[in-house]
């Protein structure tokens, strides 16, 4: 009966919309329901729009469709569809079991419902167990505008599952600052106050961040000055988290003329004046530098391993490392006794100059003294000697890394392996592999892509292979470019029924490799006089390609599936 369902859909996109093909993934409620005009709950950028045929006709629809849907679902469609009726749009259920939870809350905004309470109804009518996962699903992902995510969180908050919490909230604010919906996210703070919950410094730093990220920096500085009417409070902290979000997001003139302007009114600490300091060090800045330390020792404040380590950053950056190695060995005069974060400093000014010789000099008086090198210097050395082409220091770093216990995290190990899949064999790259498989270490998705695609150049399909089974076993799915690396990997070696057994796989999971690939699979097919295989993998390709342009024009238009 599926494919019966399946071929009733096909024909009906045929006959009625011009399209070779319709998803069998797509909801019939959505099928059935779909409005097709502009919806202004959907992004407001969205530029392509579903135009009605002439001949659409819903009633035309379910009454096709009700011969069918009893035998998936308990309630069968018994009155015709009425356009205009919100409650008739909601007595339509259909077979929804092929969606995850959150594609079918967000298949919900795609109907034309009238008003707060009929959208409501109809996300409680769509019947899952809803938590916190679930929604932010729902609102970091899909097309929805800032209105709907807005009406979307204001129903799971009332649900029994959803605690109404401030990590929860924080969620929706962290979606709509991504999303760059700002009035929104005063809105959500607005509710928050009423609902007798007061921002933290974590959410504070969302919301500036989301101000500043979408260049408002003015609205950020007004946010900061009315805390108050929204539960917050205009302390040090507060202003810090302010000053930091300007300096990160590079508006460091702002930032100082902003601190300058607060003096007298927020009592500063020394992590304001560092804040300060550190923005001025990204751009090698030393005049604006060495004036705020002035005025931080004139408050009274001594500076830490924090300010020198901005220091001795913004001097290299400005290119006098003979300056900052002199600041270096004077801060124990000054009674501050380097840190790991002013080694890194130092070694990052080497770094910059090539000279390995002084990296190195340096990170032995680390080891060998009280303060212990960390993650961020050993990946600072190795990415560095990485990229020199100094392939043996960095593997040595990394087993000393290793040795001392220190485990590379995820988006070290990337680092890694990026730049040795620039050049050369892969064998050093599948070193760093191996042995952060050993130590327990998570390989990312991406690290996996960049050593499938060095593999599948030289030709190495027996370790690209084994790649591949371990990439699955680690529990990620392979996409369309993983299929691709494999498909050339077998290519280049003349394992060509392989690659067609690769290829048919990857079509039947959906997902339709380049015309380069295709083009070499089929060359090679044919030089080798394979030309019934040939022709026949042609076929399939021409459905899948079908299949796949129809998949694209549905979802730029708005469904969901």
């Amino acid at each position: 009966m599926a494919s019966q369902l399946q071929g009733f859909l096909s024909r009906f996109s045929r006959t009625r919309y011009h399209t070779p093909y319709l998803p069998s993934s797509v909801s019939l409620f959505q099928f059935s329901t779909l409005q097709v005009t502009s919806n202004p709950l959907m992004d407001e950028s969205t530029d392509n729009q579903i135009k009605r045929p002439s001949n659409f006709n819903e009633r035309d629809v379910l009454h096709q469709l009700s011969d069918l849907l009893p035998i998936f679902c308990n309630t069968s469609i018994s009155k015709p569809f009425t356009e205009n009726s919100p409650k008739e749009q909601l007595k339509t259920r259909a077979v929804d079991g092929f969606l995850s939870p959150g594609e079918k809350l967000r298949g919900v905004f795609i109907q034309r419902l009238r008003g707060k309470a009929a959208i409501e109804l109809a996300l409680t009518n769509v019947g899952i167990d809803l938590t916190i996962d679930i929604v932010s699903e729902v609102v970091n992902r899909g097309n929805l505008g800032g209105e709907a995510m807005v009406i979307f969180f204001n129903w799971a908050v009332k649900q029994p599952t959803i605690p109404k919490d401030l990590d929860t909230y924080n969620v929706i604010i962290k979606a709509l600052g991504r999303r760059k919906f700002i009035e929104f996210i005063v809105e959500v703070l607005k509710d928050m106050h009423i609902q007798g919950i007061s921002p933290n410094y974590e959410t504070l730093s969302i919301v500036m961040d989301s101000f500043i990220k979408a260049r408002q920096v003015s609205k950020a500085i007004e946010m900061f000055r009315n805390l108050e009417e929204f539960g917050g409070k205009c302390d040090t902290e507060s202003l810090n988290v302010l000053l930091q979000c300007l300096c990160q997001r590079s508006h460091v003139g702002a930032a100082n003329s902003f601190f300058n302007a607060m003096k007298g009114g927020i009592p500063f600490n020394c992590m304001t004046y560092n804040i300060i300091i550190g923005g001025w060090s990204k751009y090698g800045k030393i005049g604006e530098l060495e004036r705020c330390l002035k005025a931080m020792v004139a408050e009274g404040f001594s500076p830490n391993c924090l300010t020198f380590s901005h220091l001795i950053e913004g001097l290299g950056r400005a290119g006098r490392i003979d300056d900052a190695v002199e600041v270096f060995h004077h801060m124990e005069e000054k009674g501050c006794v380097p840190n790991a974060g002013v080694y890194n400093a130092l070694i990052s000014n080497f770094i910059s100059t090539g000279d390995f010789d002084e990296c190195l000099k340096y990170y032995n008086f680390m080891v060998s003294s009280n303060c212990g090198a960390n993650m961020d210097t050993y990946t600072k050395l190795i990415v560095a000697f990485l990229k020199a082409r100094k392939v043996a220091d960095a593997l040595e770093m990394l087993d000393d890394m290793v040795d001392r216990g220190m485990i590379p995290t995820t988006g070290a190990i990337t680092s890694f392996i990026e730049p040795l899949c620039q050049y050369g064999p892969p064998h050093a790259a599948m070193m760093i592999y191996k042995k952060a498989r050993k130590v327990g270490c998570r390989i990312s998705l991406s690290a996996y892509k960049l050593l499938l695609m060095r593999l599948s150049r030289f030709g190495k399909c027996g370790m690209l292979l084994n790649l591949w089974d371990e990439m699955q076993e680690s529990g990620y799915s392979s996409d369309t470019e993983v299929y691709e690396y494999v498909i050339n990997g077998l290519c280049n070696i003349g394992q060509l029924e392989t690659a067609v057994l690769v290829m048919e796989e990857s079509l039947h999971k959906g997902f339709c490799p380049s015309r380069l690939i295709r083009s070499k699979l089929n060359n090679k097919l044919l030089a080798s006089n394979k030309v019934e295989m040939a022709y026949k993998l042609f076929l399939k390709i021409k459905v899948a390609r079908q299949n796949d342009n129809a998949r694209r024009f549905w979802r730029g238009n708005g469904w969901h599936f």
